[in-house]
């Protein structure tokens, strides 16, 4: 309890010191910093408490679906066979550089994940439903998330982008407060229930989705609670932090930033087939496949007076990245069992 007084608060003045200096993923980061400082000072893990966990991981999948809400299904069907085509360019990439990984210290479950291009903040939540390890997977995916959000407005503003790509929150109606959480709580039972993978995440997402379609005004998420959230999945890695873990995340970097500046290159050309197929301009194909950072995508097409193309497309991979997150184990299982 006494380290709980100390990593709380650090949590909430980094996070909101690094947001303040626009670091993508400012509260993951500020919360793994100052959880995985508590965790090898003590030299013992830092456990998150389980109801407040399920209650991050319900949030996560509510804030994962809420792009999703008050897309016409018109523009999702037109964009539907590129995105397809996108998406499992992506896997395929990050499929083949798990399993290269997996031969270097880690399970293969751990070496995918690590590697999905999208959903960052919802892969560690993934990763400890499906027993990969939570921490590499989170180090890798936001090592990901800072290299691409750090060029990203560099390489926009060369394609005809303008602004920093930030973005002011939404106004959140009083009763927004009592909706998102109990989408975050109801929705897991729900998940469970109709036997979706990884039902904590997928259960919101799903309810979410219904229920942005009845309501009739913007469902968002109030920021203290998104916070919160994000807090919740920095301190289950940071928390779980050691010297061990440590050491083979640094012994495994190279290989995985390789990987990134790869898959940068083969995403930007993607882009450019995405931009002779839909007849885009270079700056629309280039955002809409994007491996990651979708935040600051959104704020830049956005600011680039873009069409539906960038979020269409970054949506659909999204799904198709989830998706293929949840369903990793039993294919890994199927491939095992072919051999």
């Amino acid at each position: 309890m006494n380290r709980w007084l100390f990593v709380v608060p650090a949590s909430v003045a980094l996070g909101a010191l690094l947001s303040w200096a626009h670091v993508p993923a400012a509260w993951i980061l500020g919360a793994i910093i100052a959880s995985g400082a508590a965790a090898l000072i003590g030299k013992r893990e830092l456990e998150v408490n389980d109801i407040f966990f399920k209650f991050a991981r319900g949030i996560i999948g509510v804030m994962a679906a809420l792009p999703l809400v008050g897309i016409p299904p018109a523009d999702l069907v037109r964009y539907l066979v590129p995105g397809l085509v996108s998406a499992a360019f992506i896997i395929l990439l990050a499929f083949g550089g798990g399993i290269i990984l997996a031969n270097h210290g880690v399970s293969r479950e751990t070496g995918v994940l690590s590697l999905l291009a999208g959903g960052a903040s919802i892969m560690p939540a993934i990763a400890h439903e499906v027993g990969a390890d939570v921490r590499y997977v989170a180090l890798s995916q936001y090592l990901r998330l800072l290299v691409v959000s750090f060029t990203l407005p560099l390489v926009a503003s060369l394609l005809g982008a303008t602004g920093d790509g930030s973005f002011s929150a939404q106004p959140t109606e009083w009763w927004m407060w009592i909706l998102v959480p109990a989408m975050a709580f109801v929705g897991q039972p729900l998940g469970k229930l109709l036997r979706l993978p990884n039902a904590p995440i997928f259960g919101p997402m799903l309810l979410t989705v219904l229920v942005g379609y009845v309501v009739k005004v913007p469902v968002v998420s109030p920021a203290p609670v998104t916070i919160a959230a994000l807090i919740a999945i920095g301190w289950m890695v940071g928390g779980g932090l050691s010297v061990p873990s440590l050491k083979l995340f640094s012994r495994m970097l190279p290989a995985t930033f390789l990987y990134i500046i790869i898959l940068m290159a083969a995403c930007a050309g993607m882009g450019w087939v995405m931009s002779q197929w839909l007849g885009l301009i270079p700056l629309e194909g280039y955002l809409a496949t994007t491996p990651g950072a979708i935040e600051t995508v959104l704020a830049l097409s956005a600011e680039g007076g873009t069409g539906p193309a960038v979020i269409t497309l970054q949506l659909i991979r999204l799904i198709c990245v989830v998706l293929f997150a949840g369903y990793l184990p039993q294919i890994l299982l199927r491939l095992k069992h072919q051999r």
